[in-house]
């Protein structure tokens, strides 16, 4: 689809937005939905039953009419174990078989068995979501999943891509009980949400030069959240255009159990963005990260940084600062020049004196002046050869602005180009 047909489409669904009721409030008590959202239990009615529910589409009346999902097991699921459940949602003119065809934004082979993952249909190939229609949809679909199959109630989450993510907001916006976390990619307020009044762990991500759905509309569905959870706020950095990067950064501050992730990328209107120089899309890594770290069923892998990384790596390191009176951002990427791959990593500098971190991205940092020690977060521990990773961190300073003067990665000094 051109840029102008989806520009067209989406502006007349967002002029549409603004007269969208979310209604007909739900919730899940023993595993069924119910008109009343104060009570969550652990496990649905499915738990130690003979499932019915295979992998396959499904038809089911929902507020008058026939809609329909896909549904997609764990290959060993069995009814003793709960399971996170994944909501999928396409984009405009996109359907449920695409959300299957790109294996649900790539959590599906993240989630090696350990999550159910459905894929609703929208009206109209999209998610106007008119009267709460698609929220009630979804609703009918969680408790006929519920009923016949184990489900962790505190696990469950919506992503989608475009009128996907709009629908995935109005999700956390509608039902902030029911869904643990969201993550809306280059979405915007299209599906109906008068306010966001409760909190919901939430990652954003957003093109910086998005030409359908402008970068704005993206940072107004964060900015919501990061209100109402409590975080701090803050204009996080984002990458440059032409950097061919993204920049992720967690916001500090928020409730806890609640936090709000923002990742913005170099580059247009797409689901999976790729950073230069790599192989896959990093969107499936971080948001499945970001998923995970409310535990559930099945652990998250421990943090790479847990593994001692190796020895010794070959690499180079670019770097930039932007000052201002007493304050400086400064971005920095590594790439790997050797012939092996790196599984855990961690970058030492030394910062001139005078300058003290105040917050990063893409990497944990310690101590925050003097000798610092950037080390891997769980999603970008790997780099192979000829891979870069970008990260970066705001600073205060006292007149010394200067980036560090040699950067050692693993132990090994690197080159600066």
């Amino acid at each position: 689809m051109t840029s102008g047909k989806w520009s067209r489409r989406l502006l007349a669904a967002a002029a549409a937005a603004a007269v969208v009721v979310v209604s007909g409030a739900v919730a899940l008590t023993a595993g069924t939905a119910s008109a009343d959202q104060n009570t969550t239990l652990a496990t649905t009615a499915g738990c130690g039953k003979t499932p019915t529910l295979r992998d396959g589409t499904y038809t089911i009346q929902s507020g008058g009419r026939s809609r329909s999902y896909i549904l997609r097991l764990p290959g060993n699921y069995t009814s003793s174990q709960s399971y996170r459940l994944v909501v999928g949602l396409h984009w405009l003119n996109g359907s449920a078989n695409d959300v299957v065809g790109n294996g649900f934004y790539g959590l599906q082979q993240r989630a090696a068995n350990s999550a159910i993952f459905v894929a609703p249909q929208g009206l109209d190939a999209g998610w106007a979501n008119t009267g709460g229609r698609d929220v009630t949809l979804v609703d009918d679909i969680l408790r006929v999943i519920e009923n016949d199959l184990c489900v962790d109630t505190a696990q469950r989450f919506a992503l989608g891509f475009s009128y996907g993510g709009a629908m995935s907001y109005a999700l956390a916006c509608a039902r902030p009980t029911v869904f643990r976390a969201v993550a809306p990619i280059a979405g915007a307020n299209l599906s109906g949400c008068s306010s966001v009044s409760q909190p919901v762990a939430y990652f954003g991500i957003h093109g910086i030069r998005d030409s359908v759905l402008n970068i704005s509309q993206g940072r107004a569905l964060r900015d919501n959240f990061v209100r109402v959870n409590g975080c701090a706020a803050q204009n996080p950095p984002e990458p440059a255009s032409g950097s061919g990067t993204h920049v992720t950064t967690e916001y500090a501050g928020c409730q806890a159990g609640y936090p709000v992730r923002w990742a913005a990328f170099d580059g247009d209107h797409v689901p999976l963005p790729v950073d230069r120089n790599a192989s896959s899309s990093w969107v499936s890594g971080e948001v499945w990260q970001f998923f995970t770290q409310f535990g559930g069923t099945t652990p998250p892998s421990p943090p790479a940084s847990e593994t001692p990384p190796p020895a010794g790596a070959a690499c180079t390191v670019t770097g930039s600062v932007s000052a201002w009176d007493t304050g400086l951002t400064a971005n920095v990427t590594v790439t790997n020049t050797g012939g092996s791959a790196i599984n855990g990593w961690n970058l030492a500098f030394s910062l001139p004196a005078g300058q003290t971190i105040t917050n990063g991205w893409n990497a944990t940092y310690s101590p925050t002046s003097g000798p610092v020690v950037a080390t891997n977060v769980g999603y970008n521990a790997a780099l192979a050869p000829g891979a870069s990773v970008s990260l970066g961190y705001q600073a205060t300073h006292t007149g010394n602005s200067g980036p560090p003067s040699a950067y050692a990665l693993n132990g090994a000094t690197c080159s600066r180009s």
